[in-house]
């Protein structure tokens, strides 16, 4: 049995030399016959990093809300995929009395606030501005607790700001680096819209959602003082926080049934708002995550078949060009099992070679990508064990058919040819 075994092992490692004996010789040929598995291999590796690190970062910037916080809102959460917005806009608007009634009306919450948004505007003072990208959201003194916020110099605006629609505003650090470089902006004064707004705070900075978007580039005023400069018509949203994180899913209830009898909802009909949580806009990136995975798993195997097609033809040509050598060994007494082993590990270990190749720049594009977004781009250890399993297998199935040509062949007819 040893014996057996130690044969077999001997002629594995035979097959290895010769495999690396003929790659070593054929250096250019080689790369260019495995340039499709590489491709494959690099693509699933890059997106799954992309991935990986798009759903830790997802999972942590949504922490920072609190795991008792939940949003209810007229839109859908998420925005992934194909939406029907026009269906969305019918809904009624949310106000601040519906935020007063979840307040007043649900046991297990704690804290309600209200707020409104509106991106792409242009702050200023008397010797500086900023680019038209900040967003000036408006909102209810609680907001800075319910969105989980911190205030590193100065306050937040209190109730009594809210009530009389004073012009205070807490502001982001983007904002303090374009408008108040190298001084205290506590204090300091500014204008939106042409209206003057006193800085009372400023926020901790937090970096950028999923490395594209900056939390920095915003400012907060109170919710009375923003309907005075953009109106009062549009939607807000209500962030609600429960008691505890035990009472989550009863706070939920609550407030769904407070909005549904507040909207007239019939008993049967859906609710013509959402209610979003950590776990649901999770779910829903998870969503698209796994669309996105499919995809790059159908970019691999289709570049992965043309590597194996690739294979193919060359170990059909390399089968001709060595009919001379297999005619000698079998003549020496190598048996059709030998001589398919070898064809067949030499195109085993070359999908095998494009795969670890696919995989090396794959970590290259991933660290590349990690630079460029700003996020960690993490490589899961499952997608490089798939990314090679699927190489080899690539190559042995499109290896058999030379393999076995090779091992057919006639000793001496072989040992004729040129």
């Amino acid at each position: 049995m040893n014996r057996r075994f130690q044969s077999n092992l001997l002629a594995a490692l035979d097959n290895l030399r010769l495999a690396m004996g003929t790659f070593l010789g054929n250096p250019l040929r080689t790369l260019l016959t495995l340039l499709g598995i590489v491709i494959g291999v690099t693509t699933v590796i890059a997106m799954m990093a992309l991935i990986e690190g798009l759903r830790l970062k997802v999972n942590k910037d949504l922490s920072s809300l609190g795991a008792n916080t939940f949003e209810v809102s007229k839109w859908p959460s998420g925005g992934f995929g194909r939406i029907n917005w026009r269906k969305y806009a019918m809904r009624k608007n949310l106000t601040l009395d519906d935020a007063h009634a979840v307040q007043e009306l649900c046991p297990s919450v704690g804290m309600v606030s209200a707020s409104d948004s509106e991106g792409g505007q242009r702050i200023a003072t008397a010797s500086l501005e900023t680019r038209p990208s900040v967003r000036v959201r408006g909102a209810t003194a609680e907001y800075v607790d319910t969105s989980g916020l911190t205030v590193s110099t100065g306050r937040f605006f209190n109730p009594l700001d809210v009530v009389d629609g004073r012009s205070v505003a807490v502001v982001g650090m983007d904002v303090v680096d374009a408008l108040f470089p190298g001084m205290d902006p506590v204090g300091q004064q500014m204008r939106i819209k042409g209206r003057p707004f006193t800085v009372v705070g400023v926020l901790q900075r937090r970096g950028s959602f999923l490395g594209m978007m900056s939390m920095d580039n915003e400012l907060i005023i109170p919710l009375s003082a923003y309907g005075m400069l953009y109106g009062t018509n549009s939607s807000l949203d209500v962030a609600v926080q429960a008691t505890s994180p035990e009472l989550l899913s009863k706070a939920e209830e609550e407030v769904r049934l407070v909005m549904r009898r507040r909207r007239d909802v019939a008993p049967l009909a859906p609710d013509d708002f959402d209610i979003a949580t950590n776990e649901s806009m999770t779910e829903s990136f998870n969503s698209l995550s796994q669309v996105i995975t499919v995809a790059s798993f159908g970019v691999c195997l289709l570049s992965l078949v043309v590597g194996g097609i690739g294979i193919l033809n060359i170990m059909l040509v390399s089968v001709t060009e060595r009919t001379r050598e297999i005619g000698i060994r079998k003549a020496l007494g190598a048996r059709k099992a030998r001589i398919l082993g070898q064809f067949a590990t030499e195109a085993v270990l070359m999908a095998l070679l494009g795969g670890a190749i696919g995989v090396a720049l794959g970590y290259g594009l991933a660290f590349l990508m990690r630079w460029m977004l700003g996020f960690n781009t993490v490589v899961p250890p499952w997608a490089v064990a798939l990314s090679l399993g699927m190489s080899s297998g690539v190559g042995l199935l499109f290896g058999i058919y030379p393999a076995a040509r090779a091992a057919r062949l006639d000793p001496v007819e072989a040992m004729r040819a040129d």
